[in-house]
């Protein structure tokens, strides 16, 4: 949940691309996926080598102030964020790679032949125990979503949000109060589970897997008895197909792209960035540069060709800092900022009461249980 929230994140093996699902009820849309694809390759080819398509400057400067000024002046309405892990580390859920603290850093005490391999689906489908001994570490429901999850949700309620594309799975964004159709969990999410056997694929809900996690048993189907699994997407997976039907009519209107705490180093989702207009202006808020392909890769469009210092630089604008202090700031440009805390404040005080009301209920449950188990029973009278 972050980068482990993005938990099956793709972001784990480097420049790793994730083939496009195929549709079981229909070839000709794999087929179509295919076309569009090769299509794109070479708008991308003609465009970048005869320099075709005009690139207006939209942005006065490359600055976060410039940035708000853009979303201010009305021109901007349809957002588009791209988020990964670095969103809810603030929110105690680690990233994958930072040294020491990441979550590949401490999966020692799985004996894993190596830490990607805790979400494979091939290993996952013989030694399942790693995986869901580590979900119960990061479930759901543990953590609150952060200031930048509530910025994201601020974007929506001021009708600027076009959809979220998330890396993540720690559905910390539903709780935000995104909704379904906000949303694009790229690499899946806890929210559901389905039998792993393709003659079953019963789907569960999150209730149900959060019972047998943290009743440490292996869920299985009670239909089959195959392992099920959350929807996450594992290595060796495809992504959701909703991925892919959105982000061809999502990112043509895009009107300004907002990227947040992620290294952009996956494939199909680092490539995204490169889908919107040539005059789109694309703001990174992240703890260092990203998404700056080498010259080849951005010609084959992949990796996002993100340019914030060239000579050449007029609509890519990366602002240094964590992601809930870079939505703070930009937050307060675009005279939000006591919106912001205020959402914050008043949404993490609902969580904690409900949780409160849960563990009563809980303990209540629990209590009467251990009163009735007490209460010996009378004894038969005699006749």
């Amino acid at each position: 949940m972050s980068e482990a929230s993005e938990l099956p994140n793709k972001e784990e093996e480097e420049e790793e691309v994730t083939p496009e699902p195929e549709e079981a009820s229909s070839d000709s849309s794999g087929e179509e996926a295919a076309g569009d694809t090769e299509m794109d390759f070479l708008r991308n080819l003609f465009s970048s080598t005869l320099g075709l398509g005009s690139a207006d400057k939209v942005l006065d400067e490359l600055t976060l102030d410039a940035v708000a000024q853009y979303i201010k002046s009305g021109k901007c309405k349809n957002i588009i964020c791209m988020v990964g892990a670095g969103i809810s580390t603030s929110a105690g859920i680690p990233d994958f790679r930072s040294p020491g603290t990441g979550l590949y850093a401490n999966l020692q005490k799985y004996n894993l032949p190596y830490p990607e391999a805790i979400f494979q689906i091939d290993y996952f489908k013989k030694h399942p125990e790693p995986f869901f001994a580590l979900a119960k570490e990061l479930y759901p429901g543990q953590f609150k979503p952060t200031i930048c999850h509530y910025f994201i949700k601020l974007l929506k309620d001021k009708g600027l949000l076009r959809r979220c594309y998330s890396q993540n799975i720690d559905t910390l964004e539903r709780v935000a109060g995104l909704e379904g159709d906000d949303l694009i969990e790229a690499h899946g999410t806890f929210y559901t589970s389905h039998c792993v056997s393709f003659c079953c694929r019963k789907e569960y809900n999150l209730d149900w897997m959060k019972v047998k996690i943290f009743s440490d048993d292996i869920p299985r189907c009670d239909k089959c008895n195959s392992l099920v699994k959350p929807d996450i997407v594992f290595f060796g997976e495809n992504l959701p197909v909703r991925f892919f039907t959105s982000m061809k009519s999502d990112f043509p209107r895009c009107d300004l792209l907002i990227v947040m705490g992620t290294s952009l180093q996956v494939q199909p989702f680092a490539g995204l960035v490169g889908r919107v207009s040539k005059s789109c202006p694309r703001l990174l808020i992240n703890m260092e540069k990203a998404g700056q392909a080498d010259p080849l890769l951005g010609l084959l469009g992949f990796g996002g060709g993100m340019d914030f210092d060239s000579d050449k630089a007029y609509r890519d604008v990366a602002h240094i800092s964590t992601c809930d202090d870079g939505c703070l700031a930009l937050a307060e440009l675009l005279g939000w900022k006591a919106e912001l805390e205020d959402l914050v404040k008043k949404e993490h005080a609902r969580i904690d009461s409900q949780d409160q009301k849960e563990k009563a209920s809980e303990s209540k449950g629990a209590a009467a249980k251990t009163s009735s188990a007490s209460v010996a029973p009378e004894p038969k009278k005699e006749e």
